[in-house]
């Protein structure tokens, strides 16, 4: 009876592990096994551990996408970095599997680029729902280790209605190295825009066109430095000119210095251009300092008559540029006061016919260039 017993548990043991095996091989091994034979094979990009292969950056970025970081728009010029033209897209969208479609290398800068397509969006950097758009650097032409290339990226899809380019591009710079080969969009436009017909980004049954500008900005080997002292010493020069009546022509005042730079005023006793009802004053740079090409020098100053009984003066304000020779004007001002106030005993202007005149100046600029 015991050994009856035995023979029974021993049999039903059998015939559950029989029923698990074939189970399990149903499931899995006989569908496996049947895409293979008719030529199928599963995505090897699945597998997480090499679901990029060589490109182990997955992430667009390293932090949360902005929308105010990227730009979009149309033109009209093709990809001057590398175009991709493909045909029967539509296959791609309905794979069942999440792939991807990697251009054959392009150079640019020295280094060599792909071009990286996710027709359904790569998933792992949240472009699920988008057509995704990558570049990919390859690794062996990067010198050293821990060398980086900075690049600026600007992907292109062709819109067949418009007859243009639609180009996304981020106003980041996109740093690349062995450990972060691959940057891009991953949500650079609607999968549902993107197969619509009637939008024009596929078309001719299924034709498409991608494109990428890959930019390898170098850095700066000149610069130059703008700065405006409003802290000057001595920013006076006060100018007494006698016998005014008598005067007829412009009269031209000693040099005198400021900031180091050599200025004269010039008085038209009648007007700048001898109208007889104004007073004219100008502050002249020297002729002889030294510009170097395309410098300017910004000024902002007052040109006064000085009232001589302590009341108020009659003044212009100066907001202007100084250029060097060849390059534009040596002086600049204009009518100060009218010949009739200035003549007029009460307002204290004119005094035994001597007229004071005087120009602060209150900012001025200066340019260091480097290299010098």
């Amino acid at each position: 009876m015991t050994v009856l017993v035995a023979y029974l548990l021993f049999s039903l043991f059998i015939t559950s592990a029989r029923s698990s095996f074939i189970r399990q091989f149903t499931d899995v091994d006989f569908n496996k096994n049947l895409q293979e034979e008719k030529g199928a094979r599963p995505n090897p990009y699945l597998e997480e551990g090499q679901y990029l292969h060589k490109h182990q950056e997955i992430s667009s970025r390293d932090y949360t996408a902005s929308a105010s970081k990227r730009v979009e728009g149309l033109r009209d010029r093709a990809p001057s970095s590398y175009s991709l033209k493909m045909e029967s897209f539509n296959t791609l969208l309905k794979s069942r599997y999440p792939t991807r479609y990697e251009s054959r290398p392009f150079a640019v800068g020295g280094y060599n680029w792909t071009l990286v397509v996710y027709p359904k969006g790569n998933t792992k950097d949240r472009g699920s729902g988008y057509l995704s758009l990558y570049v990919a650097i390859d690794n062996l032409t990067l010198v050293a280790a821990h060398q980086e290339v900075y690049a600026d990226l600007r992907f292109y899809i062709f819109n067949k209605n418009e007859k243009k380019y639609f180009t996304i591009q981020d106003t980041d710079v996109w740093k690349f190295s062995t450990f972060k080969t691959m940057w891009g969009i991953s949500q650079a436009l609607l999968i549902d825009t993107f197969k619509d017909p009637k939008n024009g980004y596929l078309y001719d049954g299924g034709h498409c066109e991608f494109g990428v500008d890959v930019t390898i900005p170098s850095l700066f080997e000149k610069s130059e430095l703008f700065s405006i002292n409003e802290k000057l010493q001595n920013p006076k020069f006060t100018w007494t000119i006698r016998g005014f009546s008598t005067l007829t022509k412009a009269l031209v005042s000693d040099l005198f210095s400021i900031r180091g730079i050599k200025w004269d005023l010039t008085v038209f006793p009648n007007g700048r251009f001898e109208e007889g009802k104004d007073l004219a004053m100008y502050l002249n740079m020297d002729r002889n300092e030294k510009f170097r090409p395309y410098e300017k020098i910004y000024v902002l100053a007052k040109l006064r008559v000085l009232h001589q009984q302590q009341l108020s003066n009659a003044e212009i304000q100066l907001d202007i540029w100084y250029s060097g020779p060849g390059y534009g004007t040596f002086g600049w001002g204009g009518n100060v006061v009218s010949l009739a106030d200035l003549r007029d005993s009460s307002k204290g202007s004119l005094v035994n016919d001597a007229l004071i005149v005087q120009v602060e100046i209150e900012a001025i600029s200066s340019t260091k260039y480097l290299p010098n």
